[in-house]
C-alpha cells in the first residue's frame, strides 16, 4: 500500500516540480489542496530552515500526516543577501512575481553585471504526524541577476536568474535541465534516498 506524503504547498508550479523530483511508485503525493482543514502557516522564521520546519511540523500535526515543508528564495550579494526569506513578499505581502522582479531590478539599477551575483537556497524538512522533524536537507544554486527578464519557464525570479555556465536564465532552461541543477532539486535529491530506503525496507517510522 503506498505511503502518503503531503507537500505543504498550494503553488501549482512548485507542486509540479516536487512531484517530478519525488516520483516513486510506492509514494502517494498530495498537496494542501486535498485538505480543507489545512493551515495557513505564517512564515515567521528568520531563515529558510526555520520556515521549512514551521510548514512541515504545523501542517503535520494539524493533518495527522507525514508532511514535507520547504522554503526557498533568492539572495543577492549586492543587496546584502536580500530578499532572502522575504523573496515571495519582497514587494509586499500580496506581491506578484512580476512586482517582485520589478523591485529587484530597481534595487540593482546601475550595478554592473559582474557584481550581480546571487544564489537560490532551498531548505526541505519532513515531519511525522506528531510534528517531529525526521529529515532535513538544503540545496543551493549560484548564478547572477540579468538586467532584464528572459524566458517564460519556472516561476518567481527564474526569468532574471542566469546560470552563467549555460548563458540562460531558469526561465529559458528546459525543465529537465532545471530539475538537474536547481536548489530545490539538490535539496530533494538529498532526501530522496532516505524515503526510498524507508519504503524499500518497510521501515517508514511510526508517528505514534
Amino acid at each position: 500500500m503506498p505511503r502518503r506524503l503531503v507537500l505543504a504547498t498550494r503553488n501549482p508550479k512548485k507542486r509540479q516540480e516536487l512531484e517530478e523530483l519525488l516520483a516513486l511508485p510506492e509514494l502517494e503525493l498530495v498537496t494542501l489542496d486535498a485538505f480543507p482543514n489545512a493551515l495557513e502557516v505564517d512564515e515567521t522564521g528568520d531563515s529558510f530552515a526555520a520556515n521549512a520546519r514551521l510548514k512541515a511540523t504545523l501542517q503535520a500535526r494539524q493533518l495527522g500526516e507525514w508532511t514535507l515543508g520547504e522554503d526557498s528564495g533568492l539572495s543577492v550579494d549586492a543587496l546584502g543577501g536580500a530578499p532572502g526569506v522575504y523573496s515571495a513578499r519582497f514587494a509586499g505581502p500580496e506581491a506578484t512575481d512580476e512586482e517582485n522582479n520589478r523591485l529587484l531590478l530597481e534595487r540593482l539599477a546601475g550595478v554592473p553585471l559582474a557584481e550581480r551575483t546571487a544564489f537560490y537556497t532551498c531548505h526541505a524538512a519532513i515531519a511525522d504526524p506528531t510534528g517531529t522533524v525526521r529529515a532535513e536537507a538544503v540545496g543551493t544554486c549560484c548564478g547572477r541577476i540579468r538586467t532584464e527578464p528572459a524566458g517564460s519557464g519556472g516561476f518567481g525570479y527564474d526569468p532574471l536568474f542566469e546560470i552563467v555556465e549555460y548563458h540562460r536564465t531558469f526561465g529559458e532552461l528546459a525543465p529537465a535541465v532545471k530539475r538537474a541543477i536547481s536548489h530545490r532539486a539538490r535539496a530533494i535529491r538529498r532526501l530522496k534516498p532516505l524515503l526510498e530506503r524507508w519504503l524499500r525496507e518497510g521501515t517508514w517510522p511510526s508517528g505514534d
